[in-house]
């Protein structure tokens, strides 16, 4: 039996087919998963609806994690929409992150305060309130929340620059979140994928010289694909791995035990 069978939960931050997230949930889908989708505005529903329908998935709700708690398309009333058709949540996949591109280049000294704090809300506090929100909905009986870091929040990486402060404070997040809500059994889990050429990734200066490079200095000398990381995230958010939680899941072909250079080495 598909070991997703009878589990619900919601993938947020499908962008399109290249989406990490998306790997995610056509991995969840073949296991048996029930799965409900967000999506940011109109524009990102287009792209999301066809997909949805190759993993027979009717269920998609507009939320802007940057909106108030008061707002209608908050995480909050995310959540309580989700409660009005579902009694339990079993998972939750949060693939949200967002930065001025035009700051993920030069120098991380530079970065605006108005951009600092952006970044910081929707990449790191927005799993946080996820999380808060669908504690009602898993605290009977457990549940697994999966989010996506990057080796940015360890070192320093190319051009990463503010983004790789908002991934630090998101993998902080997790440890404490970890804690807080392992008595109801409740795990929380990230994903650490090496570089994908993702609507996101290419947003940072320099992506296909980082891309080019892990590939070839990588133990396994290769990039993940989708299918890698929904394989491990697919561990992560079933009950084969019951027993962890707090954990950053490297899944990058080894990239994480390997130094990165700097940006000039990367020309």
């Amino acid at each position: 039996m598909p070991i997703m069978k009878g589990k619900k939960g919601i993938v947020m931050g499908v962008a399109n087919e290249r989406s990490i997230a998306w790997g995610i949930a056509k991995t969840l889908a073949k296991q048996g998963a029930e799965i409900a989708f967000t999506y940011q505005n109109e524009g990102f529903k287009k792209r999301l609806l066809p997909l949805m329908e190759s993993v027979e998935s009717n269920i998609c709700y507009e939320c802007d994690v940057s909106k108030d708690t008061n707002d209608t398309n908050s995480i909050e009333s995310l959540f309580n929409k989700i409660a009005e058709s579902w009694d339990n949540l079993d998972f939750v996949v949060h693939a949200l992150a967002y930065s001025d591109k035009e700051e993920l280049k030069g120098k991380y000294v530079n970065c605006s305060r108005e951009n600092f704090l952006n970044s910081l809300d929707i990449s790191a506090f927005s799993f946080t309130r996820a999380a808060k929100s669908a504690f009602p909905l898993m605290s009977a009986n457990g549940g697994s929340l999966l989010t996506l870091s990057y080796l940015g929040a360890e070192r320093t990486t190319p051009n990463y620059n503010v983004m790789g402060v908002a991934k630090s404070a998101l993998e902080a997040s997790i440890k404490y979140l970890a804690m807080d809500l392992g008595k109801n059994n409740i795990r929380v889990n990230a994903i650490s994928a090496g570089p994908v050429k993702t609507l996101a990734g290419a947003a940072i200066s320099g992506a296909r010289h980082v891309y080019r490079y892990s590939e070839s200095v990588a133990p396994l000398k290769f990039n993940p694909e989708l299918e890698e990381i929904g394989n491990s995230s697919l561990y992560l958010l079933s009950d084969m791995s019951s027993g962890v939680t707090g954990n950053i899941h490297h899944v990058d072909g080894g990239l994480h035990s390997v130094a990165i250079p700097k940006s000039e080495d990367l020309e």
